[in-house]
């Protein structure tokens, strides 16, 4: 396997081709994901809040799949949102049904004040599991 290598999900979103960034990259047994948003396949966001973060996820678990991986090698997490003190509520029970179980990985959430008209997005490096690193 080449030193990085692009991976894209099945199925990927515009937002990709349209901003001109690769979903993940995979070096040296570890996958380096972009940060995911709640984009429907046309890159629009999804509106309802909770929906877009469940379907941040699915975006994530799609490149995570892709490359041999789960969210449960998940080994560091970055969240952004643009109004946590007010949205934190609703984020968080998603969150938590997408976390899996322990060991879990670590965690930093940041507001910030834009994200291109989404309001949740999640960054992952996450671990290859050897087996799927050869492939």
């Amino acid at each position: 396997m080449a030193d990085r290598d692009v991976v894209y999900p099945a199925n990927p979103h515009a937002l990709y081709d349209h901003h001109r960034y690769s979903p993940a990259v995979r070096s040296k047994g570890f996958l380096f994901v972009s940060g995911q948003v709640g984009a429907r396949q046309d890159g629009s966001p999804e509106p309802d809040l909770a929906a877009q973060v469940q379907l941040a996820f699915d975006n994530l678990n799609a490149i995570l799949s892709a490359a041999g991986s789960s969210f449960a090698n998940a080994v560091d997490v970055t969240l952004f949102m643009i109004d946590p003190e007010a949205d934190f509520d609703t984020i968080w029970p998603v969150l938590q049904a997408n976390w899996g179980e322990k060991p879990f990985p670590n965690i930093t959430a940041v507001g910030v004040n834009w994200l291109a008209g989404f309001q949740f997005e999640i960054k992952v490096i996450a671990r290859i599991p050897e087996e799927a690193d050869h492939g």
